[in-house]
């Protein structure tokens, strides 16, 4: 018979959410209070907050010199949404999506800015094969699938040469994964994500290709306020310097700077990633060894190392929906592990945010509850047969 005994060790940290995520490790409110409350963000100390901001995120992530980067409203949607509001029309499109945010963004392009894209649409568990994809368009996709557990492993399928531009949405890839800035024109994500931070504000990254395409390109549509990245013709350059389109919250960009602080403390991009890869990699060897549960990506070469995504294959689950729900409530019922049930969208199971806020500690406690869950629903299956 099954011991349904509870395991002794528990996560000393419970927050597994996609998004919000976990904050940095240690994080209290008193590390806000350099923050400039009360203050313009658009007097000196405001401005150098802001400038900071964008400066410790080109440093930690490697971006060029020549590249951009400005804070924008509405978090990574916003920051998407005004790349292709901004951007495209120009040349012929391809959108690809392989999980719901995606195809998300293809509903935009298709449906509100009738554009005539091509469109790859790959099931949950895989990614589109970039070596389909024309890129003499301009091309939109998620750099890792939140809501699946897919990424795409590297940027070698994207030419160097390409004539479109390249618009990644990597909200759930920055800080955690490598990202080749020479493959990508437009690079999106949001502070609460990776990092932690707080919501609202995203970030823009621009290419000296994108900030060209701005320049010649007058999009059909009629653009409101906060997507508009020119003025006359030119980039509006103190979006890039600080100079929001709109007041940002102070309070959220004194969090982002405590969460850029503590990135460059644990080794700068370098430590993030090895920090999601150590996590995700417990959750894979738990998988291995336990053959009722596994990775909903197909192949160990794009599962993700932030949103790792799981099934049950248990051949004793009649509802799959209802049982990977239950689960996910004993997890939190038991304190163990917040929000992570599957995303609304997509297959039933478990989501278990890996990223490098994330001890790995924390995940390696949270895999006998899982297990523990699992035996007790099963154990409950049979009691109501």
């Amino acid at each position: 018979m099954t011991d349904l005994t509870p395991p002794a060790k528990r996560p000393a940290n419970p927050r597994f959410s996609s998004g919000p995520c976990a904050k940095i490790p240690g994080f209290s409110l008193d590390h806000l209070a350099d923050a400039p409350l009360g203050r313009s963000h658009r007097a000196a100390i405001g401005k150098a907050k802001l400038r900071e901001a964008i400066d410790l995120t080109r440093e930690i992530l490697g971006v060029p010199a020549d590249y951009r980067i400005g804070i924008v409203p509405a978090s990574d949607t916003g920051a998407v949404e005004m790349a292709m509001w901004s951007l495209l029309g120009a040349r012929p499109v391809e959108m690809l999506a392989w999980e719901s945010f995606g195809e998300g963004w293809v509903t935009d392009v298709v449906k509100q800015l009738k554009l005539d894209a091509k469109v790859q649409l790959a099931p949950y568990g895989q990614i589109v094969d970039f070596a389909t994809v024309d890129f003499a368009r301009d091309v939109v996709f998620t750099w890792n699938g939140t809501t699946s557990g897919c990424r795409l492993p590297n940027g070698d399928a994207i030419p160097a040469s390409r004539a479109g531009l390249t618009i990644c949405d990597a909200t759930s890839a920055a800080f955690a994964m490598e990202l080749p800035w020479d493959k990508l024109d437009v690079t999106t994500f949001s502070w609460q994500k990776v990092l932690g931070g707080e919501g609202a504000h995203g970030m823009l990254i621009l290419s000296p290709r994108a900030v060209e395409r701005l320049e010649s390109h007058t999009p059909a549509w009629p653009l409101p306020k906060i997507f508009r990245l020119t003025s006359k013709g030119k980039l509006i350059e103190g979006i890039f310097l600080g100079e929001t389109i709109n007041t940002p919250s102070m309070l959220a960009v004194e969090d982002y700077l405590v969460a850029l602080k503590w990135a460059k403390s644990v080794g700068g991009l370098h430590g993030l990633v090895n920090r999601a890869t150590a996590n995700a990699r417990v959750v894979w060897e738990f998988c291995a060894a336990n053959p009722w549960i596994a990775n909903l990506a197909e192949t160990p070469d794009i599962a993700s190392t932030t949103s790792v995504c799981l099934k049950f294959t248990d051949p004793r689950i009649t509802d799959g929906e209802a049982f990977a729900k239950a689960v996910a409530k004993r997890l939190e019922k038991a304190g163990v592990a917040y929000d992570v049930g599957a995303y609304r969208d997509a297959p039933p199971g478990l989501r278990i945010w890996c990223g490098s806020t994330v001890e790995t500690a924390d995940v390696q406690a949270l895999m006998p509850w899982i297990a523990h869950a699992f035996d007790a629903e099963i154990a409950s299956l049979a009691a109501a047969a």
